[in-house]
């Protein structure tokens, strides 16, 4: 089995030692750690958020299951961190956050350590965040963008009226708004009028750097 297919597997299985035996294995290897979280740890929570949304696995599944991502990402968060070291904030303020209902944190806290990265300042403000405080934490910190995150198909509805409440505010023209999470897809991106969709943490760098280079 790949690294990738031995995260996957510990956090199917909720086995917190198996999954930073394989995180120490992929930084002692030099491996592509974004790569792996992706393909991997990502892989496995999407498919535990999937069997919840089926009822095949409950929240005490799921709870469990990202107790063993947490475990690893203790190991991998730091090696994803030393790529950021004396980067900037200088290309703009970006809120994230689970959307409200959504418990779940680990997709977004990638996609925050890798903006972070690219040279955003990055607000992670948490998961199951109430619609009204997202936007009041936009307005607060005068953000350039905000990313909500959902892992389910029945709290990613938020992501719609979470843009009627920016629009509400008066701030949704002078704000970028990305959505992701597994259930979400570019045709809900723009069903709802949000400006991105980003499939993963990779993608989310590149589409925010590409989407700020414009400005």
């Amino acid at each position: 089995m790949t690294l990738a297919e031995d995260a996957k597997k510990a956090i199917m299985t909720y086995n917190n030692k198996e999954a930073v035996a394989v995180a120490q294995k992929a930084v002692a290897e030099g491996a592509d750690i974004v790569a792996l979280i992706e393909n991997g740890y990502s892989a496995g929570m999407t498919e535990v958020g999937a069997l919840f949304e089926q009822k095949k696995l409950f929240l005490p599944h799921v709870m469990a299951a990202a107790a063993t991502m947490n475990a690893a990402m203790e190991v991998l968060e730091p090696e994803i961190a030393k790529k950021g070291q004396g980067m900037g904030t200088g290309l703009g303020t970006v809120i994230i956050c689970s959307i409200e209902g959504d418990i779940h944190s680990i997709g977004k806290d990638i996609v925050a350590i890798m903006l972070k990265v690219a040279g955003f300042n990055v607000k992670n403000i948490g998961r199951d965040v109430p619609l009204d405080t997202i936007v009041q934490s936009c307005i607060d910190n005068k953000a350039d963008a905000v990313g909500t995150s959902a892992l389910m198909t029945s709290t990613m509805v938020g992501q719609k009226t979470f843009e009627e409440k920016l629009k509400a505010a008066g701030i949704r023209d002078s704000i970028l708004t990305n959505v992701g999470g597994a259930p979400v897809t570019q045709q809900w991106a723009d069903e709802i009028g949000a400006d991105l969709y980003t499939e993963n943490a990779s993608d989310a760098a590149a589409k925010f750097s590409a989407a700020f280079e414009k400005k």
